[in-house]
């Protein structure tokens, strides 16, 4: 290892230790009398104001895999790679008023997962099973991609091995395991501070050592004249924008399914502190932007990735290796910091989301529905090491490109969720049965539309994209779409058929615990009670 890695080894490793006793201390940070149950420890008390809950979101939707993944598709594919930028700005004024509602009833309720209000709303907990499995599908994937991006920062300072990988997660582990959401809460204050620093400093210092913009737009527009993929360039053409408009309102319409995405929401106080955030928080997409041009800038600087285990180019190591060529050994260290940091934030969140939903929805559901809150936070604890055990072993034993292939599909299978979630937050027309029969004709259309898709990079035949050819169904065409938008249709079509069919045959439908009144109730009303899954019994009985 060189004097320069040793550098930035060392600073990398001090912010590292800072940002772990933090996460210890954390436990200590608005101090419930009790922490034993999930109010506490997988929602912070349902208590965060508006400052906690913009670092709390912003640290879990933008992750390092955002920092590391985002630039290597521009790197890679270009003006396409930026499909991240216009889809986290129409996000939020999307999810704004269905975000209050999925709020104001869950704290009357004691709501902790959205499979929780799914059961609630439809009386279906077959329909609520279904969509606790499939956020805990989609957020496995997840948490592993965040070890590539520390993974990539490693690689580029030379160490090799996964044994750091595993120290990181196990410390990670141990301090969510004390600490619950209040861990990645604090720690989200430093992560956005030392990415909002580096990447600030980039777009000034990183154009001026490269010759100008106009060099590094130059630079890329050379490179990919000379590719002959048919979606590459600097700008998009017809063969990728039906695609890149899909693909974009596509991952708007399933941000904010992720059951990681809801824990935050939930974990604020009142309405208000959402409606401040989600008129906020497209301040990250201005930062998601600079950071997209990195990919042009890596161009522009000729990084090539490094090589990795399976001998193919890791297309995830140029934000580092473009640190790492143009800045200080002692900045570079401070830059990879924040990428490393900006991976434990959103595993720690994830790794309680899909924790809270194995506890609530199949261990209290299906094997002891008498589980006391002090018993269902325990489970929550164990169930989330079992989960970042899980990640970590995902990457020491698959082949990372898989894990990236199983996020692709993350995608489209949570999307799925929405006609009961999303759609039950404003409706309660659909029958219990016609939700459950969209969601498994949209799940066999995307998965096997994804199937369908090679990757000539990789070398891979089947689920090596979210962008379905329209010429493998016959159409003489080199356009694409987007998989997940084409099985949302195919589930909403089927969903609305079957629930016409099941009550003109009068079939018998689930009981609906909700009232009108309750998905406006906010902070203060005598219906908002932290907690108190009594509220709900008492409203079913």
């Amino acid at each position: 290892m060189s004097g320069r890695h040793t550098t930035e080894l060392v600073i990398f490793a001090v912010i590292f230790v800072i940002v772990s006793g933090m996460g210890f201390l954390a436990a200590r940070w608005r101090r419930p009398d009790n922490m034993k149950s999930l109010d506490e420890w997988g929602l912070g008390g349902r208590s965060f104001g508006s400052w906690v809950t913009w670092f709390l979101v912003g640290g879990d939707l933008y992750t390092a895999y955002t920092f590391v993944a985002v630039p290597a598709l521009v790197f890679g594919a270009g003006a396409a790679g930026f499909y991240a930028v216009p889809y986290t700005i129409v996000v939020y004024p999307l999810v704004f008023l269905v975000l209050i509602r999925l709020w104001s009833v869950s704290h009357v309720h004691g709501f902790v997962t959205p499979a929780d209000f799914v059961r609630a709303r439809f009386g279906s907990s077959t329909l609520a099973l279904l969509v606790a499995i499939t956020g805990i599908v989609a957020t496995m994937p997840y948490i592993a991609l965040q070890l590539v991006g520390i993974q990539a920062t490693l690689e580029a300072m030379g160490v090799k091995g996964h044994w750091p990988i595993v120290i990181a997660f196990a410390i990670l582990a141990a301090y969510t395991y004390q600490s619950g959401l209040r861990a990645p809460a604090l720690i989200a204050f430093v992560k956005d501070a030392l990415i909002y620093v580096v990447i600030l400093v980039a777009i000034f210092y990183i154009p001026h050592k490269l010759g100008g913009w106009s060099h590094i737009f130059g630079s890329a527009h050379a490179k990919f004249e000379k590719t002959p993929a048919p979606t590459d360039g600097t700008f998009l053409n017809h063969n990728n924008q039906l695609n890149y408009a899909m693909l974009a309102l596509g991952s708007a319409l399933a941000l904010f399914l992720y059951p990681h995405s809801v824990t935050g929401v939930l974990a604020s106080k009142n309405r208000n502190v959402i409606k401040r955030n989600m008129a906020a928080l497209p301040a990250y997409s201005f930062l998601l932007g600079l950071i997209a041009l990195l990919g042009f800038m890596a161009i522009s600087a000729g990084i090539k990735p490094v090589t990795g285990a399976n001998g193919k180019p890791d297309g995830n190591t140029i934000v580092p290796l473009l640190f790492d060529h143009v800045f200080p050994s002692w900045f570079t260290g401070v830059a990879y910091a924040a990428i490393g940091i900006g991976a434990l934030v959103p595993a720690a969140i994830m790794s309680i989301a899909a924790a809270n939903l194995f506890t609530r929805n199949i261990y209290t559901e299906y094997i002891r529905k008498d589980a006391s809150p002090a018993e269902e936070a325990t489970v929550s604890k164990l169930a989330s090491l079992v989960v970042k055990i899980g990640a970590v072993l995902a990457i020491l034993l698959l082949d990372p490109q898989f894990s990236i292939d199983l996020q692709l599909i993350g995608g489209v299978v949570i999307l799925q969720t929405l006609p009961s979630v999303a759609l039950g937050l404003i409706t309660r027309w659909f029958h219990r049965g016609g939700l459950i029969a969209g969601w498994v004709a949209g799940m066999a259309a995307g998965i096997w539309m994804l199937y369908r898709i090679p990757n000539p990079a990789n070398g891979h035949k089947h689920f090596g994209g979210s962008a379905y050819a329209l010429s493998d169904i016959g159409i003489d065409t080199k356009m694409t779409v987007y998989v997940g938008a084409i099985a949302l249709a195919v589930n909403l079509v089927v969903a609305v058929v079957a629930t016409i069919v099941l009550k003109a045959a009068k079939t018998a439908d689930g009981v609906d615990v909700t009232r009108t009144s309750d998905y406006y109730a906010d902070e203060g009303d005598p219906k908002v009670v932290r907690g108190t899954r009594e509220v709900e019994e008492g409203l079913a009985t």
